[in-house]
């Protein structure tokens, strides 16, 4: 089946009539060799080539996409290992984004693909190894994002929503010129959100799309640089091409609940990460520190570390939801350090009373890494020169965090 629309300026294909109609996800990632991928080598050494393209994290942030010069590999954080790769010999992949921990990938060439250009989106099913699904655009694509009952697709200036089962367009949303493809799902079953740029600098649009509600926030006076959404994706969190605030809303009504500092000089963000349980933000940028905010905006009821996910790629569930917002500090949480004249701030600048970082690590400013939390207080940190971390934060005291983990993934086996 193929269907073209000149005013949606991409095509359709799949290797049949419908996707698969049971839930993508149905098998685990597998070892098995597709026809159109080569395995590779189970060593690398010092003189391997593969340069690292993108890094992505899945849903539920148990594993990571690489995409490669050579094709994509994928990684289990805990325990740290290799569980997939494929090579190809006519280039790699500019992005590789996972569905959960299922069989399911969205696949977008690198530059240099010849097989597969950066305008096409293809639906790969590793486990049937092959195509089940390819989306042509007019212009390359700058991001794609999965659930289980919808693929998202950003180019330049929109954003095209299909449903995963049929591959049929839903809606099309028109965005200011967006080069990094920012664009984020909640990916509770009983809700979808999405969060994009809107038509309007700082402008973020929030689609609630269960209650057919938009919502246009004003973030920021800058153009928006990162954002993302919490599971629900009732919790907004932004930063600006400045990058020295982070702002946190309610996507209900707009809100701001809270503001922190990542630092006075402006910067670049590379990433910003909710914590499951909505005590913890985190946030990386080219200045080389990353950081951990103390977030004051609470759930009723919390229980602050149970989660549950399933290796086939179900529904996470999370005993945390921030459904119910309740804007309180808890006794048991550390507080973000503010500036000793803080209480001051209604006769100085707003710097003077702006909350700083609870937690810090180090890395090298010269590579971009994107952080993500883990599980009893660990923060997951990729960077594209091939390194994994993993660091202990004290949810007390805060300061220096500790490494607990590192390696070097490219070069392993």
């Amino acid at each position: 089946m193929t269907v073209a629309s000149s005013a949606m300026n991409s095509s359709v294909s799949t290797s049949r009539g419908m996707l698969p109609s049971a839930s993508p996800g149905a098998h685990g990632l597998n070892s098995g060799v597709p026809s159109s991928f080569s395995q590779s080598a189970p060593e690398f050494n010092d003189m391997d080539e593969t340069g690292l393209l993108s890094v992505s994290w899945n849903q539920d942030h148990g594993c990571f996409a690489a995409g490669t010069t050579h094709g994509f590999r994928i990684y289990s954080c805990d325990p740290f290992k290799e569980i997939l790769r494929r090579d190809l010999k006519c280039g790699g992949f500019g992005i590789v984004e996972m569905l959960f921990r299922s069989n399911i990938l969205a696949l977008v060439g690198a530059g240099t693909n010849a097989q597969y250009p950066p305008s096409k989106v293809i639906i790969w099913d590793d486990y049937e190894r092959r195509c089940i699904g390819e989306f042509s655009f007019r212009s390359d694509v700058r991001a794609v994002k999965l659930r289980r009952d919808r693929i998202v697709v950003v180019v330049e200036h929109k954003i095209y929503v299909y449903n995963f089962m049929d591959l049929k367009l839903l809606q099309q949303i028109e965005t200011l010129a967006n080069p990094r493809g920012l664009c984020c799902l909640s990916h509770h079953s009983n809700t979808f959100v999405l969060a994009c740029p809107g038509l309007q600098r700082g402008q973020v649009r929030v689609e609630h799309f269960g209650l057919n509600m938009t919502k246009l926030i004003k973030t920021h006076d800058s153009h928006v640089a990162c954002l993302t959404l919490t599971m629900d994706g009732l919790l907004l969190a932004t930063a600006s091409t400045k990058g020295t605030l982070i702002r946190i809303f309610n996507t209900m009504d707009g809100t701001r609940l809270q503001e922190v500092r990542r630092g006075s000089d402006n910067a670049e963000i590379y990433s910003i990460a909710l914590s499951p349980n909505v005590k913890w933000l985190a946030v990386s940028s080219e200045k080389g520190t990353v950081h951990i905010f103390s977030l004051r905006v609470r759930v009723v009821g919390e229980d602050s570390s149970n989660h549950s996910i399933t290796a086939q790629g179900s529904a996470p569930f999370y005993r945390n939801s921030s459904n119910s917002l309740d804007a309180l500090i808890s006794p048991n949480a550390g507080a973000n350090p503010g500036s000793s004249l803080s209480f001051m701030k209604g006769f100085l600048p707003k710097y003077f009373s702006s909350e700083w970082s609870f937690a810090q690590y180090r890395v090298p400013e010269d590579t971009q890494f994107f952080a993500t939390f883990g599980s009893q207080n660990t923060l997951m940190i990729v960077g594209m020169d091939g390194s994994f971390y993993r660091c202990g934060f004290d949810p007390l005291n805060g300061g220096e965090m500790l490494q607990q983990e590192y390696h070097s993934f490219l070069k392993s086996s």
